[in-house]
């Protein structure tokens, strides 16, 4: 379980002092890319809006918020353990609704989030993949391999580099991301990952088989 910074102190890191991802144009690596992030961000006047991600029929009776960092490793052990039960039992037979939440500790969750949301529809098997691969993209060792690791699944999910690259460096989209996560997490008292919001009601990381005896309660079964 990972413990997260308020988000005060988070926007610093991400936007200030940690920000060079965002803010310095034209950084490139020994392999010849662009680093993610490296344009600088423009303030055009025009919000951003951010998608939910979700499974499930939306008048489902119970709604499963799950707060998540692509580089928690628990949230990985969720996401391939428990989720694929919770899906089949729950999701798919219309009783729940599942909501997936970024939750950012370092800039490589940010980046991940980007190749996740490059292309909305293929969101959720490109996080199997991230969560998949977790280990040896995580590690690759210098930012660039890191960048690298992370193009190679979006491509291996079906997305162009050129469009991977535009978002990747898309410095508007990680300052709304930021700002989105933000608000959610002040909104729920989100403080660790992976945390659950069921019906209003927070939730540390569970067992499937108390994941399910509080869905069973939630839905009256």
């Amino acid at each position: 379980m990972k413990r997260i910074l308020p988000a005060a102190l988070l926007a610093i890191a991400l936007l200030a002092g940690g920000g060079w991802w965002i803010s310095q144009q034209g950084s490139t690596s020994g392999t010849g890319f662009d680093l993610p992030g490296a344009a600088i961000a423009q303030d055009t006047g025009a919000e951003i809006e951010i998608d939910e991600m979700t499974i499930g029929s939306a008048d489902a009776p119970v709604e499963v918020i799950e707060y998540a960092s692509y580089t928690c490793p628990h949230c990985g052990t969720f996401h391939l353990q428990v989720l694929p039960e919770i899906k089949a039992n729950y999701v798919d037979s219309g009783k729940v609704r599942f909501v997936y939440r970024e939750v950012y500790f370092d800039k490589y969750g940010m980046w991940a989030s980007l190749i996740a949301r490059c292309e909305p529809t293929k969101f959720f098997g490109i996080t199997d993949l991230l969560y998949k691969g977790q280990s040896d993209w995580s590690r690759a060792g210098s930012d660039a391999a890191i960048a690298d690791a992370l193009r190679k699944i979006g491509l291996l999910a079906g997305i162009d580099k050129e469009q991977l690259d535009i978002c990747l460096s898309d410095g508007n989209k990680l300052r709304a991301l930021v700002e989105w996560y933000q608000a959610n997490a002040e909104e729920h008292d989100i403080r660790s990952t992976p945390s659950f919001v069921i019906d209003g009601e927070k939730f540390s990381n569970m067992s499937y088989a108390d994941f399910a005896a509080v869905l069973d309660e939630k839905i009256g079964e």
